[in-house]
């Protein structure tokens, strides 16, 4: 019996075996570009030098955190990252459910899928053209939304330029770009909805805001808190890309976040170790902020991914 159980086990490993073969490439770029640099962090320990190189560099122990922490303005570039970054959880969840629900109502299908092409198309252009685009679109001088806004009489607003209102257009700017990849995903939750809960709902006499409260919206709970997981566990990543390809030095008090900290900390001030040590606290932080968030999942809607 114990031979024959085995013969079958290596039977299947052989039959998979193409399938994990397939998990090494991946495996092995995980492993080059993933784990492989963070024996870097030692970086964060020493006072670096990059002629003495990792061995030789003195080791200050807690040296270069104390210094971050006292460091002038951290306090607010923090304040920055965690309230862009929940700005973005909040509505990047809610357009998305929104737009799904407003979706799902639409009968014609070409009409449907017409819409999700077009809201779905920013999510594949990267940063640095929606940059140069929003550039033009939200110049004082000859932008598209300005001139709209002085159709009405209204002073022209330099959107990249006034840091009261920069955390803002950060976070619209990118819940357009990404809202039509989450709208697709909670369509894709709502066709997974028993048909016939919508129909004990009308036997019961609701309408479609009753039948979307009591049927569609705790159909989609579970896709919608694992996305809010998911963004959660990225709370101090408040997008590089994005804020390093549209701010400026104006609006660096309300719009300065910890990648863009850490990059001109350790690439064009050459403070290597401090900016590694301010890396090292955000990698730490974000991994409590990841244990909390698949709790919190667990205990609010016995969601577990693991």
């Amino acid at each position: 019996m114990l031979q024959a159980a085995t013969v079958k086990r290596r039977r299947s490993w052989k039959k998979h075996l193409p399938l994990h073969l397939m998990l090494v490439p991946g495996i092995l770029l995980l492993i080059m570009f993933h784990y492989i640099p963070m024996a870097g962090i030692v970086i964060a320990f020493q006072n670096f030098i990059p002629a003495k190189g990792f061995f030789d560099s003195k080791w200050v122990g807690w040296n270069n955190f104390e210094f971050m922490l006292q460091m002038p303005g951290i306090g607010q570039v923090l304040w920055n990252t965690i309230f862009i970054a929940f700005l973005k959880i909040i509505f990047g969840q809610i357009a998305p459910i929104v737009t799904a629900l407003l979706l799902n109502e639409v009968r014609k299908s070409s009409i449907k899928r017409s819409v999700q092409t077009l809201i779905y198309l920013p999510h594949f252009l990267s940063w640095v053209i929606l940059g140069g685009i929003l550039i033009d679109i939200l110049s004082p001088s000859q932008g598209l939304l300005n001139e709209v806004i002085s159709w009405f009489g209204m002073e022209p607003l330099f959107f990249l330029g006034n840091d009261k209102l920069f955390p803002y257009v950060l976070v619209v700017t990118d819940v357009w770009k990404e809202f039509g990849f989450g709208t697709i995903v909670y369509l894709a939750a709502l066709t997974s909805i028993n048909p016939t809960l919508y129909e004990a709902a009308i036997m019961d006499g609701a309408g479609r805001w009753k039948q979307t409260i009591h049927v569609t919206l705790p159909g989609m709970l579970p896709i919608i808190v694992l996305l809010a997981t998911l963004g959660l566990g990225g709370v101090l990543n408040a997008g590089f890309d994005q804020v390093f390809n549209l701010y400026n030095p104006l609006v660096y008090r309300t719009g300065d976040i910890l990648d863009t900290f850490v990059y001109r900390l350790g690439l064009i001030d050459a403070q290597y170790a401090v900016a590694t040590a301010v890396g090292l606290f955000k990698s730490v932080v974000s991994l409590i902020f990841v244990g909390a968030s698949y709790w919190l999942a667990y205990r609010i809607a016995g969601y577990r991914i693991f």
